[in-house]
């Protein structure tokens, strides 16, 4: 984040902006967990949310129809004075230990004590209860759940509804022990607990891991069954910005009635988190044992485990199909009732497949959907990355453009492809694996006929990839120097293969896209206020075109402001601007884009996602199922803020630009601040002044730091800091600056300095 430009300009007022004075707040809502992370169809239970900012909390909201929820109470930590309050009321009733009122309120003081902590994790201070109940039938599967504040909605967070009976860990006689703590092993006097429930078969356990917890559930099975403990840890809270590894790294193990071991696992394939399979050889008592693999924990180290003889798919062949045509697809797994589904899906894209059981309803798979022609490998196709040219006579021919269906079958298998390309001609080679569930890592290698190597790839990124942390698909792009015939082998990185290593292969020329990212997913907004938010392009088979952005059947009133995406770019901030009497509920807001590729007009709907930190360094977009606009407040009855400036504005480089806004001055509240937020490096405000009837911005343009040619969208943030106020006593006192909000985004364009 780059240090924000400002000016303070005494005598400006933002009559537009200073309704939303009195109720602005620094910091925004957010929740850090969901305690448990889910329910069963048709019951009502009630959930601890812990986060913070989490003052007046009166509304929940969960996607998805069938769910109802209530807040029960806001439980905010004990501060330092109360604290200091409660002990010295319990030094005072300590005398007086024979009155029963006295000894009463003593154990009442004890218990409020007992759960304070100088060291509470300000993330997940604050505590609502929640009370949730889901109707019969809920769609099962992961849902979102925000709070709804006096400040707008919450982040979301996963809650799931499930199919099966449900039960939580046995509470420590302290709940609050380890308040928000962070263990990194075993540190010293953090005992380590070993709690053990009794469990029936099946059900779905929930539970928090704490500082070197154990938690272990005994359950009783019978010879035969084909047991499933499948973990979610990771799943409900992908990323954590303060920890190393970045997410609750669970692992599981298995016991006999004995004690012995009999199963472990900390993860499955590539995911972290764990599943866990045995086929039961004796009747008997057994415990399944959950924790984190270097004994860390806290609030948010919630985890689910599905137990019992569940349908659990592991994968699909092949992973995808063409759109329209019904595909035959081979499932794999445990306790499946059948091995073979077919697909015929219209629309392409991913979609997600499952088989229903005895009991329950599988967990998905992904499959791919394409519009392009489709076939499936053929063997023997192989032949090391380094054979002659003469050994490649068993590739398997291909005409462009095409989707081949395969499987690295064994270890240290090569496919390999033969395509007949001319000269000038370019081609995409791209591997979709990974990101639909398959643990091939793989590697892309195109040679001439004579064995030259003309590309190579490993891992290639796909930022709208989201949750994954090794971005192990292949990508490759290249023009061909001349006729005749080419060859692509596909392998695995790591020199492994197997009936689950499928993959799909895109051969064929570019096909120039992109698709929309807007964060974050939840906006706060008062009655005629601005808010940012920023939109990322993830642009494909080099399509570097512009990209205008727009609301799509947004309620009336809301304006977009800066909704072009520059050519080259892939990212962007823009403002929104609620009407003054805006909606009274909470709507989920969509945002398209549109650009011109190969003269036909292309349209893609952005994908809501927040910005996430894992590990205190990296960042993702994590997806989200809406973009969810709380707006409050009624405004002044001035409208939004007027740019007076022709747009976009047009700064030198080296040289300085006017920017003059419809605001008049009044010199009544006090200070305003402008500051640019997040501008690019080298853009900063110069100076500001103002008349009865607007105010003019000067910008200029550092020579050394920008060029010609940048564009994109500038923010500017108003903070107002009150007159000081005379204290009865003593000097005056000089209030907090309190944020008022934005400017609509302001277009604008480096330009070359003008002549001298």
């Amino acid at each position: 984040m780059r240090a924000s430009r400002y000016l303070s300009l005494a005598a400006l007022a933002l009559p537009a902006i200073l309704a939303a004075a009195a109720h602005a707040q620094p910091f925004a809502p957010s929740i850090a967990y969901v305690y448990p992370a889910g329910g069963r169809q048709g019951e009502t239970f009630q959930v601890k949310v812990g986060g913070q900012n989490l003052a007046g909390a009166r509304e929940v909201y969960v996607s998805g129809a069938g769910v109802h929820a209530k807040v029960v109470e806001h439980i905010r930590p004990m501060t330092q004075k109360e604290f200091n309050d409660l002990r010295d009321e319990m030094q005072e009733l300590q005398k007086d230990r024979r009155n029963p009122e006295a000894l009463k309120r003593l154990a009442e003081i004890r218990q409020k004590i007992s759960t304070f902590s100088r060291n509470i994790n300000p993330a997940m201070a604050e505590i609502v209860v929640v009370e949730i109940t889901l109707d019969a039938d809920a769609s099962p599967g992961r849902h979102e759940l925000r709070l709804g504040t006096g400040q707008g909605a919450t982040n979301p967070l996963v809650f799931c509804i499930g199919q099966l009976p449900e039960c939580r860990e046995q509470e420590t006689t302290n709940p609050n022990a380890y308040p928000g703590s962070l263990a990194y092993g075993r540190l010293p006097g953090l005992s380590r607990t070993e709690r053990e429930t009794v469990v029936t078969l099946p059900t779905v356990i929930n539970g928090q891991i704490m500082p070197g917890d154990v938690d272990r559930y005994r359950f009783r099975a019978t010879r035969g069954q084909r047991l499933v403990a499948s973990a979610g840890a990771r799943e409900l809270i992908p990323y954590l910005a303060d920890a190393v590894p970045g997410w609750f790294q669970a692992t599981l193990a298995l016991y006999d009635a004995k004690g012995n071991e009999v199963a472990y696992t900390d993860d499955f394939r590539f995911h972290p988190d764990p599943v866990l399979v045995y086929e039961v050889p004796a009747d008997g008592d057994y415990v399944v044992e959950i924790r984190d693999a270097i004994y860390r924990g806290r609030e948010d180290f919630v985890y689910r485990i599905a137990l019992g003889e569940l349908p659990f798919v592991t994968g699909l062949f092949p992973l995808g199909g063409p759109a329209g045509t019904e595909t035959a697809v081979e499932v794999a797994g445990w306790n499946l009732p059948t091995s073979r589904v077919t697909e015929n899906l219209k629309e392409p894209g991913i979609h997600p497949v499952s088989v229903r059981g005895d009991l329950c309803v599988s967990n998905t798979q992904p499959f791919a959907v394409d519009t392009l022609p489709e076939c499936l490998e053929k063997e023997p196709n192989g032949a090391p990355a380094d054979a002659p040219a003469s050994a490649l006579a068993d590739a398997q021919a291909v005409a462009l453009p095409v989707i081949v269906n395969g499987r690295i079958g064994e270890p240290g298998d090569c496919d390999v492809f033969r395509v007949d390309g001319r000269a000038g001609q370019e081609i995409v080679a791209e591997v979709v694996a990974r990101r639909l569930e398959s643990p091939l890592d793989s590697v892309l290698l195109v040679t001439d006929a004579q064995g030259r190597t003309l590309a190579f790839n490993d891992d290639h990124e796909d930022k709208g990839a989201g949750l994954e942390t090794h971005h192990a698909d292949s990508c490759v792009r290249l023009t061909l120097p001349a006729d005749g015939p080419y060859y692509v082998h596909l392998a695995d990185a790591q020199h492994k293969g197997g009936p689950a290593y499928a993959y799909r292969l895109r051969l064929g020329p570019p096909r120039p896209d992109f698709a929309l990212r807007v964060a974050p997913s939840s906006l706060n907004v008062r009655g005629g206020g601005t808010v940012a938010l920023a939109v990322y392009a993830l642009r494909r088979d080099g399509f570097a075109g512009p990209i205008d952005l727009a609301l799509v059947d947004a309620p009336a009133g809301f304006v977009l402001a800066g909704g072009r995406l520059p050519a080259g770019q892939d990212q962007v901030r823009v403002t929104l601007t609620a009407p003054i009497q805006p909606p009274r509920d909470p709507f989920p807001l969509h945002l398209e884009g549109r650009a011109d590729i190969a003269g036909t007009t292309v349209v893609r709907r952005a994908v809501p996602a927040d910005d996430r930190m894992q590990a205190f360094a990296y960042r993702h977009l994590v997806p989200a199922e809406n973009l969810l606009v709380t707006a409050s407040g009624r405004g002044s009855g001035r409208g939004p803020i007027r740019i007076l400036t022709d747009l976009p504005l047009k700064i030198p480089a080296g040289g300085t630009a006017r920017l003059r806004v419809g605001v008049p001055a009044d010199t009544a509240f006090g200070t305003i601040d402008l500051e640019l937020s997040e501008p690019p490096d080298g853009i900063a405000i110069r100076d500001v002044s103002s008349d009865r009837s607007s105010t003019e911005i000067v910008l200029a343009g550092d020579a050394e730091k920008i060029k010609p040619g940048l564009q994109g969208n500038l923010i500017v943030n108003a903070f107002l800091t009150p007159k000081p106020r005379q204290a009865e006593e003593g000097p005056a006192r000089t209030p907090r600056r309190v944020p008022l909000g934005s400017l609509p985004a302001i277009p604008f364009e480096i330009v070359e300095p003008r002549p001298r």
